[in-house]
């Protein structure tokens, strides 16, 4: 069984780097063919899909995110972490990583999300 756990700060103040980790059990995220992504959904409104990293390394950024949008890994640790530069209260939302695969439709595990406040 996969997990995913996020985690980090749940306050990051304006023009600030938001910084979450996402930590991978139960599956390698080198594993072919998965991708490791992060979406988020502000108060009262739809999921947003922010970018994610493949098996193989690549990432892929959403494009009205992608200037200010990092995502890496770090294979020892099984991880994959999200960096979002220059915060404004508007990137205020629960953030979740989710893994997707290129033989099936939809996210088939998620983390149970992380709420990020941004705010003086």
């Amino acid at each position: 069984q996969v997990q995913l756990q996020e985690s980090g700060p749940g306050l990051v103040k304006p023009s600030q780097t938001l910084s979450l980790v996402c930590t991978v059990s139960g599956g390698s995220i080198t594993t072919n063919y998965y991708y490791w992504s992060w979406i988020r959904q502000p108060p009262g409104k739809g999921l947003e899909w922010m970018g994610a990293i493949a098996y193989s390394g690549s990432s892929y950024y959403s494009p009205s995110l992608k200037s200010r949008t990092s995502i890496s890994r770090d294979t020892s640790k099984n991880q994959f972490t999200l960096q979002l530069s220059s915060v404004t209260p508007e990137d205020s939302a629960v953030y979740y990583c989710a893994r997707i695969s290129e033989l099936h439709e939809g996210y088939d595990y998620w983390g149970q999300g992380t709420q990020v406040t941004v705010s003086p």
